[in-house]
C-alpha cells in the first residue's frame, strides 16, 4: 500500500479495505475429483465441494460403509472403492483429496503423485519434514501440484487479515496474538483422543500456519510452549496449551484453552506499523472483525464461515493454481514452514525449553 493509500484513510466515510478474501473457483477447469478417506471431517469437504459445483466421481475408504454413506449424502453418482489404487488407476480422475490420518497419508500421497494426480493432502501434512520435502520434490518431478488442506486460511476472518497483510494495509507486522477458549472434549472416544499433543499438533497447526502467512519472510528465532491438564477434563491429552514465538522485530502468542465448557470465546489481534486488525467471536464460525488504520476504524461485513467455506477455499485455490499453471499458495513447501513452528512448539512443551524452528525435523511424539 502506498503513502497515498494510507493517507486516504482520513476520509470521514472510511470503510474497511475491500480485499478479496472469499474462496475462488477456476474459470473453466472442471476436473474429476477422487476422495480417499471418508471420515467425519469429510462431511465438511463434500458440503463445500457440492456447493461449489465440483465433480467428485470417486469415494474411497477401507470401511466400505463409510464411503457408501458419503455417496448417499453428497454424490450419489460417485463410484465407491475400498482400495485407493483403484481410484488412482482411473484416467479421468485428475485431482485427489487425501483425507486419511497422517500415519498412512504420505504413502498415499506419493502413490497419487506417482500416478500423475494433483493432490490436496489433509493436515497436518507429514510427521517428518524430510518426508514432506521428498513429496514436494516428487510433485515437481511429476509436474503436478501438491497442496495442503490448511482450511483455516480461508476462514473469513483469517482470510481477510491474510489479504490485508499481503496487500500492505497494516504495514510491517510487529505482533500477532490469538486466543481460543472452547470445549475440545468432543474427541472422547475417537482416534484423536490418542494424540498426545492433540492441541499443539492437530489443532494449533491452523494457528501456526496463519502465523507463517502473516509473518511472511520473517524468520522466527524461537518458540516456547507449555501444556497442562484442566482440572475438569476426562480425556488423556492435555487440553490447555500455549506458545510464544520470538522474531527479531515482532512477537506472537497463541493460547488454547480447550476445556472451557461455558462462555466460549475466540480472539485474533494483529498489529502492524500502519494499523491493526482484531476479530472477536463466541466461536470460530461467528466473528466480528475491526480494522483500524490511523484514526479510522471500520468493521468489514464478512461473509461465510470456517466450516465449510474453508474447505471450499483450499480446493478452489488448488484448482485455480492448476488452471493458471502456478504453484498453489498452500503448497507443500510453504506448509513445511508451518510444521517447523508446530514441531518446535511440541518439542518445547516436551523439554520445557525454547526451541528454534527448523531444528526439529520429526514430530517429537503424537
Amino acid at each position: 500500500m502506498s503513502n497515498e493509500d494510507a493517507a486516504s484513510a482520513s476520509s470521514e466515510k472510511w470503510r474497511a479495505p475491500p480485499v478479496g478474501y472469499e474462496p475462488q473457483d477456476p474459470a473453466r477447469y472442471d476436473p474429476a475429483i477422487g476422495l480417499i478417506g471418508c471420515g467425519g471431517i469429510t462431511v465438511e469437504h463434500l458440503t463445500a465441494y457440492r456447493a461449489a459445483g465440483y465433480r467428485v466421481v470417486a469415494l474411497c475408504d477401507v470401511n466400505w460403509e463409510a464411503a457408501r454413506k458419503r455417496q448417499q449424502e453428497f454424490y450419489p453418482d460417485a463410484k465407491i472403492y475400498e482400495d485407493p489404487q483403484d481410484v488412482l488407476e482411473r484416467d479421468d480422475v485428475e485431482v485427489v483429496d487425501i483425507a486419511t490420518h497422517p500415519d498412512v497419508r504420505p504413502e498415499l500421497v506419493a502413490a497419487a503423485l506417482s500416478a500423475g494426480k494433483h493432490v490436496l493432502s489433509q493436515k497436518p501434512f507429514v510427521l517428518d519434514l524430510d518426508v514432506g520435502r521428498q513429496l514436494a520434490d516428487l510433485a515437481e518431478r511429476q509436474g503436478v501440484a501438491l497442496a495442503v488442506n490448511q482450511n483455516g486460511r480461508w476462514a473469513p476472518h483469517f482470510s481477510y487479515v491474510r489479504r490485508l497483510v499481503a496487500e500492505g494495509w497494516l504495514g510491517k507486522i510487529l505482533a500477532v496474538h490469538t486466543g481460543v477458549h472452547w470445549d475440545h472434549s468432543w474427541v472422547a472416544g475417537t482416534e484423536f483422543e490418542k494424540v498426545k499433543h492433540l492441541i499443539l499438533f492437530d489443532f494449533a497447526i491452523h494457528w501456526f500456519d496463519m502465523l507463517t502467512c502473516l509473518m511472511g519472510d520473517e524468520v522466527p528465532r524461537g518458540v516456547y510452549a507449555t501444556t497442562s491438564r484442566s482440572p475438569q477434563q476426562k480425556i488423556a491429552p492435555h487440553l490447555l496449551a500455549q506458545a510464544q514465538v520470538e522474531y527479531d522485530e515482532a512477537q506472537a502468542s497463541l493460547v488454547f484453552d480447550g476445556s472451557v465448557t461455558n462462555g466460549g470465546h475466540d480472539s485474533t489481534f494483529v498489529a502492524g506499523t500502519l494499523g491493526t486488525f482484531r476479530s472477536l467471536g463466541a466461536d470460530l464460525n461467528q466473528q466480528t472483525a475491526t480494522v483500524t488504520i490511523g484514526e479510522n476504524s471500520a468493521s468489514p461485513q464478512l461473509k461465510g464461515r470456517w466450516f465449510p467455506d474453508g474447505f471450499h477455499g483450499t480446493m478452489g485455490e488448488l484448482l485455480c493454481a492448476i488452471e493458471q499453471g502456478r504453484e498453489p499458495s498452500h503448497n507443500a513447501r510453504n506448509n513445511l514452514r508451518s510444521l517447523e513452528l508446530c514441531f518446535a512448539a511440541v518439542a518445547s512443551a516436551e523439554s520445557g525449553q525454547p526451541v528454534v524452528p527448523g531444528t526439529v525435523s520429526r514430530m517429537p511424539t503424537t
